[in-house]
């Protein structure tokens, strides 16, 4: 097999992670009061916790992006669903609350922002699926207008492009009932997250649906063949993606941040695209995805946890890491195999 193929890569990049992760734990037991040393001991619970809420946004929306691209329609737009889902969770909780949402209020508003982005998705179908647009173009302009409109609506709503900070959701916490024994607490989206993504690659692999979707990005006419609607599979996964983006953008909001932000890239600051990139990386794969995700979180929380140790380099130079770690990962697996009808359109009956 040769170097170039993209699993082999995969394996390479897998193997350096592995020796990266024994040489750390090789400082860690020999020179125990290096400044490295300290850096590996910052890997416990509380940074697991942070990291897996910065992996919500990225994983949802690689998980949208999956079934949309999957079923033949290229959906780069998932960044504005995050920002339309972000800032409606906060207007809707914040506004029917008077600033003081409770914890019904804050799930209306995680609920409407769901909806808010289904609908721009479904919005974005029509546009690909029924008027033909170009996809690339007709998912840069969701991007494009709700990177306007949001700020926009924020100060309409607050007269400023960030909000009112309100509360977030209650942790859910596992255990046994009726007894002190607790296996862990974590933020309902984030185990939203840990559900949605084996239970999207059990619905790809394992149900006809999935071979629906599969069929439909590879080869629509011979879906069409046997009988099952090209248009209806289309639509079902680009509004797939919408749903999976507005728990991401809604989970980044009121799980995590409590706060609309609507300064410059806002508050989701390209997690979108890193989604896109994440489910290139696992081929499609929703675990696969999910692994890069969660990879590129926890660089976005190691260049907040040394800000916070104090260590003496440029803020800015830190912030990169994660989107240097994005490039370095796209060498690694640039020739990913996208579905061979994805971007094309589909009239039934047509040759």
């Amino acid at each position: 097999m040769s170097y170039a193929d993209p699993s082999q890569k995969r394996r390479w990049l897998g193997g350096i992670a592995v020796l990266a992760a024994l040489a750390l734990v090789a400082v860690e037991l020999f020179f125990p009061e290096s400044p490295v040393s300290e850096i590996v001991r910052i890997v416990d619970a509380n940074y697991v916790r942070s990291v897996l809420r910065l992996t919500v946004p990225i994983a949802f929306a690689a998980l949208g992006g999956i079934f949309a691209e999957k079923s033949g329609v290229i959906n780069i737009g998932l960044e504005g669903l995050l920002i339309i889902s972000a800032f409606t969770s906060i207007a809707v909780a914040g506004t029917i609350s008077g600033g003081s949402p409770t914890q019904f209020q804050l799930w209306l508003g995680f609920s409407v922002a769901v909806l808010a982005s289904v609908l721009f998705a479904l919005l974005f179908a029509i546009i690909c699926i029924e008027f033909k647009a170009d996809q690339i173009i007709a998912g840069l302009a969701v991007w494009l207008i709700a990177l306007g409109l949001a700020p926009f609506a924020s100060k309409v709503i607050w007269g400023q492009v960030n909000s009112p900070p309100v509360a977030t959701l209650n942790d859910w916490t596992f255990g046994i009932p009726f007894t002190d024994i607790t296996f862990f607490t974590a933020s309902p989206p984030v185990v939203m997250m840990l559900v949605a993504v084996p239970a999207g690659w059990y619905v790809l692999n394992r149900t006809a649906f999935g071979r629906w979707i599969e069929a439909s990005g590879e080869n629509p006419k011979a879906l069409d063949t046997v009988g099952v609607d090209v248009r209806k599979i289309r639509y079902s996964g680009v509004l797939l993606s919408g749903f999976f983006s507005g728990l991401g953008g809604a989970g980044l909001a009121l799980g995590r941040v409590g706060q609309f932000i609507g300064g410059g890239a806002t508050m989701v600051n390209g997690r979108g695209w890193i989604g896109i990139t994440a489910y290139l990386f696992g081929n499609y794969n929703p675990l696969g995805a999910f692994g890069a995700s969660f990879l590129f979180a926890s660089l976005d929380a190691l260049q907040i946890r040394l800000q916070q140790l104090g260590y003496n380099v440029p803020s800015e130079l830190i912030g990169i890491i994660p989107y240097v770690t994005v490039v370095v990962v796209l060498a690694f697996v640039g020739h990913t195999r996208i579905p061979d009808a994805a971007g094309d359109h589909y009239e039934s009956g047509e040759e």
